[in-house]
């Protein structure tokens, strides 16, 4: 006989209600149920059995608000040294696990255990408690992109504390220190029992898809905006999302020339973006390397404003060129801050950019009633403000403040030029005074 044990049982359960449990998941019981106060035991006449058993409840299936553990039942003497392990790979050599094995403590024994299952089972004796608890509790390693992490986190490290309640686990997540350009990677270590630590990574692989599938909706936001944008070839994001490449052709048709997603947009641009002041070192480079090669990668002109005063807490960086090295230029340095840690893990990269318009346009880019500034920013998650009673400059211009995260900085900049060319393009078809004919 194989006899199971059932813990972490409610007071309301009965015995009816555990054999209900098993023949509902086709695990039907040998014989008697034997039930105490929070726990229970079974008997199975065969081991396969009992493992599917194992295997199938324990940790996944709730009975009147508790989650079930099942397991073998042991003696007192070797419940707390004895482990056991499942789903070893075929080709694993038995060298290799004692070897595993051994990290932990003295081993007693290890007994293979006969499954019909193409994956083995041992059960393990450790001479200690202590060194079975750490066999049992090893840790399991998952390499995340440090872009995705802070979500995992949580405001105030709620997610993660959330996880590790509802698994039993200890999550861990090493330093920012850590990361470089060329390792963005961060190393999340969780520790506990092997069926509670699957369920965290479940968690953790859940929350971390969330955060990609968001970012990835955001880039097909922006590439709906400016078809045939490809990040990859922009090259913005070194360590991000893959891009695959173009379809082939048919064989022997000459691919189609590169799509250029700014060609409409050819007259120069001017964006002055704010970054904290403790961070233009950084921008800048070792004797100004690093803000020359950013220049010459964009195509664009790139400067530091001097700082208006002793204690600013940003400074002003003027961006000059064509809509693609904005894109370009903009999403470098978003990506530098984030990079050189200038935001910690729990918070996106959001920085103020200011454009300028015609003051003319700056009504339409208002809309009625602040409809047409209402809509931009709902659709592109930032907040654009169109200051009413600002005085134009000596070009007859005013400032568009936008504030946001790079894909919604870009998608508000480039809806605001549509409407600003929009706008000229209805002066140059209709000159002033004269007036679009009416059908009656």
């Amino acid at each position: 006989m194989n006899k199971l044990y059932i813990g972490n049982l409610s007071p309301a359960v009965t015995a009816d209600d555990l054999r209900q449990l098993f023949g509902d998941r086709k695990l039907p019981l040998a014989g008697q149920v034997l039930l105490k106060s929070g726990y229970a035991f079974v008997d199975y006449p065969d081991q396969n059995w009992a493992i599917r058993a194992i295997e199938t409840l324990s940790g996944k299936v709730e009975l009147h608000g508790k989650i079930m553990e099942v397991d073998y039942s042991v003696s007192k003497k070797l419940r707390s040294r004895k482990i056991q392990i499942r789903n070893i790979p075929p080709h694993l050599q038995w060298e290799v696990l004692d070897g595993l094995l051994a990290e932990y403590g003295t081993v007693e024994n290890v007994e293979q255990v006969n499954t019909d299952t193409e994956t083995a089972v041992v059960n393990v004796t450790y001479t200690t408690r202590e060194e079975a608890k750490m066999a049992e509790e090893v840790p399991l390693k998952i390499l995340a992109h440090n872009g995705f992490v802070g979500r995992l986190i949580g405001k105030e490290g709620r997610n993660l504390k959330k996880i590790e309640h509802e698994t039993g686990t200890k999550i861990t997540i090493s330093s920012l220190q850590d990361l470089s350009i060329y390792n963005p990677e961060r190393t999340i270590t969780v520790k506990g029992p092997i069926e509670a630590c699957a369920s965290a990574e479940r968690e953790i692989m859940r929350k971390l898809r969330e955060a990609f599938e968001n970012d990835m909706l955001a880039v097909n936001q922006q590439a709906n905006l400016i078809p045939g944008l490809n990040l990859s070839a922009l090259g913005i994001f070194s360590t991000g999302l893959s891009v695959l490449p173009p379809p082939a052709g048919p064989r022997g048709v000459p691919p189609s020339p590169p799509y250029h997603p700014f060609a409409q947009y050819p007259e120069q641009e001017t964006v002055s973006l704010f970054i904290p002041t403790q961070a233009v070192g950084a921008i800048i480079g070792k004797k100004g390397a690093h803000i020359k090669q950013l220049a010459r990668f964009a195509g664009a002109s790139i400067k530091i404003a001097p700082a208006e005063g002793p204690d600013v807490s940003e400074r002003m960086v003027i961006i000059t060129g064509p809509p693609e090295a904005q894109f370009k230029a903009q999403g470098r340095i978003f990506g530098k801050l984030k990079e050189e840690n200038f935001f910690n893990p729990k918070e996106e990269v959001k920085l103020e950019a200011h454009i300028r318009v015609p003051s003319s346009t700056a009504g339409r880019v208002i809309g009625k009633g602040g409809k047409t500034v209402n809509e931009l920013q709902n659709l592109t998650s930032a907040e654009v403000i169109v200051p009413r009673d600002q005085t134009p400059d000596e070009n007859e211009e005013v400032i568009v403040r936008i504030i946001g995260h790079f894909f919604a900085s870009q998608t508000a900049q480039r809806k605001i030029r549509e409407i600003v060319q929009q706008v000229k393009q209805q002066e140059q078809k209709y000159p002033q005074g004269v007036a679009p004919q009416r059908s009656k």
